[in-house]
Order: C-alpha cells, then structure tokens, then sequence
C-alpha cells in the first residue's frame, strides 16, 4: 500500500513521553505537524488544503496557543476527512463538543477520563491539608526569617470529624473520597444526579444548598461548561458555614474569583486552595496577597507517571479511531452518536 493512500493524523501540541508509542501509529497513518505558530496561521493552513487527508488529531491541553478554543469557525475550517479528535486530557473544556457533534460529518471527540484521577486528587489532598492546617502563611514567613510568622499565625484545624463536601463526584472526587477518608474525613456529595450504590460507596448524597451548608471543607471537582461556570459565587458563599475551606482544582471558572476574594477578606472563607485560576496564567492580585491561600500553579497532573499514561490513553485513542473506526473514551455528551 502507497504511502499516498496512508490516512494522515495531525499533532496539535507534544508529545513528551510516549514517543515509541507515538511513532508506532505510523504503520497506520502518516502523522504531521502543523507549521503554524497562531490561530490566525492554523485557519490558514486548514483553509489552504494543508491537512487534506487528515483522519484524526491529538491535542493536548497547551495546543491551544497554536490553535485557539476548539470553537465552531475552527470546526467548520477543518477537513471534512478530520473525523476524531483525541484530546489529552479530562477537562475539555477548550472544545465546544456541541459544535463538534453538529457538523457535518460529526466530530467525535474523547479525552482521557481516568488516568488524571489519582494525581489530581493527590493534590486535591495536598491543599485540603495545607488549607485547614493554613500551612502557607508560615511558609512564607519562614523563607523570610520570621519563623512562623510575628505574630505567629492563627492554629490550624485538622481533617479528622470534618465534612468535606464534593461537588462533582467524578472519577477525580471519588478517588478524592478514598483519601479524605484516610484521614478521617465524613464526605457528602453533589451531582446532577445521585450515583449508584456501588460508586457512591457510602458517601452521602445531598441537595446543592444542603452542600453549601454543611460542608467545613468545600472541593470543586466539576467539568466546566455553560451550566457550570461560576456555578460558586457571591451567593453561594454567603450560604455557608463561617470559616469555610474552599478547594479547586477542577478549572478557575467554575468559581467566581472575585466573590472568593471578598469571602476571604471579610473572613467568611477561612483559606482556599487553588490549582487552577479563572484566567490562567493571571492569578487574581486578592489571591495572590492573602496569604492564607495556598496557590499551585495548575499542577495537578505534572507527574512523568501521569502524564505518561494521559498520553499513551490518548494515542490510544487514535489508534482505536484507526483500526475500529471507534474512539475507546468518547466524550459523555457524544455517548450516543
């Protein structure tokens, strides 16, 4: 078989881990780079003919530098022949998959729905502890010759008895319960619907508002989309319990940075922990001045073992789309096309 006659996969992003596992797609596909440094040079070179034969594309979380948002005039520039779209990641937030699945042929996307669990809740873990502990004021106070702090910092709490309330009871928040629990922690959660039985595994469902009001650590493990995006704010805050903890490491914008800002600074919010930031890599100046906030610059997932293995599911992905015509983790939204 002629290589003219080979389908083609695009790289949006790198690859910096499984190369062999890349390259190995390359018995079935001819794989390519996008020259383009900007979106208005993509569109470009999607409108001039320079990805004809593309079948599918990898695109990873950074791409969209080169890119720009997975919107509908990206979607509709694409090749017809681009059918799949293995995105490497959970969160696909940069991909309106509602555009995707309204075109024609539709675009079916997957992301990588698991591997991301266990680092991700590691650091969900991470704050939890740093946040209640308010470890981060005499960290810095430390590297500034001060020990603990003069004066010194208020105590901390501990986990042990406290409710720490999930919303979003994902992959991320049910790993995230298994260790909360570990540390004597009580969970509640809330989704749009409740779980089963089995995946719930003894954690208690409760309404939106009951969350708000019960929770002495709040974690914000959700998807962002419409129905999401500063699905906390002002309002919500001022439903729960003085000296709350909030934690996010779901992305920035399901919660209101500005609403947090003030939550913080009239003392309603105890302390935050925050991996992910409404406009990243800006971080909200209130944030960055408290510092009873622990702040990580959105590392959930920077582990090699992590992101090797987010990596290899995503090709994987692409491979399936090769050999079956199938993506093996299509996105929920596109289950049923």
């Amino acid at each position: 078989m002629g290589s003219n006659t080979k389908p083609k996969v695009l790289l949006l992003g790198a690859i910096d881990h499984a190369h062999k596992t890349w390259q190995s797609l390359s018995e079935l596909a001819d794989l390519i780079t996008p020259t383009a440094t900007n979106r208005t040079e993509f569109l470009q070179q999607c409108r001039s003919g320079d990805f004809t034969g593309v079948v599918a594309a990898y695109r990873t979380f950074p791409s969209v530098a080169i890119t720009g948002m997975f919107d509908e005039e990206l979607i509709n520039a694409l090749p017809s022949s681009l059918v799949y779209l293995a995105h490497c990641g959970a969160g696909y937030d940069q991909v309106d998959v509602h555009a995707c699945t309204a075109r024609s042929p539709p675009l079916r996307v997957s992301n990588v729905p698991t591997a991301v669990d266990d680092a991700t809740a590691d650091v969900n873990m991470f704050l939890i502890i740093g946040a209640l502990r308010n470890f981060n004021t005499s960290m810095q106070a430390l590297r500034e010759g001060k020990w603990r702090g003069q004066p010194a910092p208020i105590l901390g709490h501990d986990p042990e008895g406290k409710v720490l309330g999930i919303l979003g009871m994902g992959g991320i928040g049910r790993n995230l319960k298994r260790k909360a629990e570990a540390f004597g922690m009580r969970v509640i959660y809330h989704n749009r619907r409740a779980l089963s039985k089995e995946l719930a595994d003894d954690a208690e469902y409760v309404g939106f508002e009951e969350l708000l009001a019960r929770s002495d650590v709040l974690s914000l493990n959700l998807p962002l989309n419409k129905n999401t995006r500063h699905i906390i704010g002002k309002a919500e805050f001022e439903k729960m319990k003085d000296g709350v903890v909030v934690v996010n490491t779901a992305r920035g914008a399901v919660m209101d940075e500005d609403a947090l800002v003030n939550a913080l600074d009239s003392g309603k919010v105890y302390s935050a922990g925050l991996d992910v930031f409404e406009e990243e890599p800006k971080v909200h100046p209130g944030l960055v001045r408290n510092p009873n906030v622990m702040l990580v610059p959105h590392m959930g997932t920077w582990t090699v073992e992590t992101q090797t293995a987010m990596e290899e599911w995503a090709i994987g992905n692409v491979r399936s789309a090769l050999e079956t015509g199938k993506l093996k983790s299509p996105v929920p939204e596109q289950a049923d096309l």
